[in-house]
């Protein structure tokens, strides 16, 4: 990655953000126009920084989301393109399978309505199963009935991040890293994007700026009351002895009323498992411990009228997660509703990463995927999970969406 200077300074499409979505957008463009001047800049010193380097590493198959939406077409063709782009390129990756384990009865008709949005969304390999074969597939697990989603899989996606910027090196643009935007100006003919290092134009530019999207688009006068709360969540990786007794993928039934997924194991690509993540209000966008502090995000958020809203609604939830992020063994308690002999001694605190929730003014989560903009500049407003998985899809979308914009302007 290019962190001085670059002698070119414009360019026919800018990418604001090296995250896996704005790296597969970029990687997108060039393979639908080779030649073209295409730059992707980023602040962080590498790619995949936050979001995409902070993640469980699922391959979602499409299974939560509401079919016709944005999520679901872009998480189903994703994942399908993702998986190629793997087997091509030597990236690691499997289809280990997951279970969405029903522990409660009351459990039961959200899990049926979950089989049936896996149907609707085209997803066969899904299969409603007993308490025998749930204990066949995973022994140690605890459980009514389940579903067996067959085609989820595991991925490294800070791997994948990193083979897009090889890509777009290879193919003539450029990686910027180093470079925060300070400011946007769109002009008739441009987009003048400021940086410390100096400006950068474009033609046109795609902002894919995760955990500052908000800001970035505000640069740009695109003000619509939607407002990034950082959530952090927190994993435990389990010891040796514990993670021997779990083989795959082990999720609860998601509450529909919230975007998360709830505490579930992973076991990864590189064989650890990690058991997580809660969901509690970082104190900072990239407050990764909860000692991380910033009197900035927290006086923004404290002046955005969605977050009392959103507090008020959600307030006892989000009680006991904190209650959890504070005290291994509230966080052991939740875990041992499906692995009911866990020991706290068998969590060893683990990695943790920020979620870029975005929240309207009513304090409303924002659910699907979100893109925005006018003129020169197309923004990535929300791209919460399955984003990663969704990535070359998402690029894809955004390449054709401003390819049909830029046309017009």
């Amino acid at each position: 990655m290019n962190t001085d200077t670059s002698p070119e300074t414009r360019f026919d499409y800018l990418i604001v953000g090296a995250g896996i979505v704005g790296l597969a957008t970029a990687w997108q463009l060039l393979r639908r126009h080779p030649g073209a001047r295409i730059a992707v800049l980023d602040k962080e010193a590498d790619v995949a920084w936050h979001q995409s380097g902070h993640n469980s590493g699922v391959l979602h198959a499409g299974i939560y989301y509401k079919p016709g939406s944005l999520k679901a077409r872009l998480c189903i063709a994703g994942k399908r393109e993702l998986e190629a782009f793997a087997q091509e390129r030597g990236i690691p990756y499997r289809r280990c399978g997951k279970l969405i384990v029903a522990i409660e009865s009351r459990e039961l008709a959200s899990m049926a309505a979950l089989a049936q949005r896996a149907k609707d969304n085209g997803i066969e390999d899904v299969e409603d199963i007993g308490p025998e074969r749930l204990r066949e597939l995973e022994p140690a697990v605890t459980g009514l009935r389940a579903l067996h989603s067959h085609g989820t899989g595991v991925i490294d996606f800070r791997a994948v991040a990193h083979a897009l910027a090889g890509d777009i090196e290879a193919g003539g643009g450029a990686v910027l890293t180093g470079r925060r935007v300070t400011a946007i100006r769109e002009l008739a003919d441009e987009v003048v994007i400021a940086t410390p290092g100096g400006e950068v134009r474009a033609r046109f530019v795609i902002t894919c700026a995760g955990l500052h999207s908000d800001r970035i688009a505000a640069m740009t006068g695109h003000r619509d009351g939607i407002h990034i709360v950082p959530m952090r969540g927190d994993y435990y990786t389990l010891t040796a002895d514990a993670a021997a007794r779990i083989r795959a993928l082990i999720y609860p039934v998601p509450d529909p009323r919230y975007p998360f997924l709830g505490v579930h194991f992973t076991r990864t690509v590189h064989d650890d498992v990690h058991a997580g993540p809660n969901a509690v209000l970082a104190f900072a966008r990239e407050g990764y411990r909860v000692s991380d502090v910033s009197a900035r995000d927290m006086l923004e958020l404290a002046g955005f009228p969605g977050f009392y809203r959103m507090a008020l609604a959600h307030g006892a939830t989000g009680a006991g997660e904190f209650v959890r992020d504070l005290s291994r063994r509230a966080f052991a308690n939740a875990l041992r509703r499906y692995i009911p002999d866990l020991g706290d001694g068998d969590l060893i605190f683990g990695p943790s990463g920020v979620r870029a929730q975005a929240v309207d003014r009513r304090g409303r989560f924002l659910d699907d995927f979100s893109f925005g903009g006018s003129g020169r500049v197309l923004h990535v407003r929300n791209a919460p999970s399955p984003a990663a998985t969704a990535s070359l899809a998402i690029g894809g979308h955004l390449a054709a969406e401003a390819e049909r914009r830029f046309q017009a302007s």
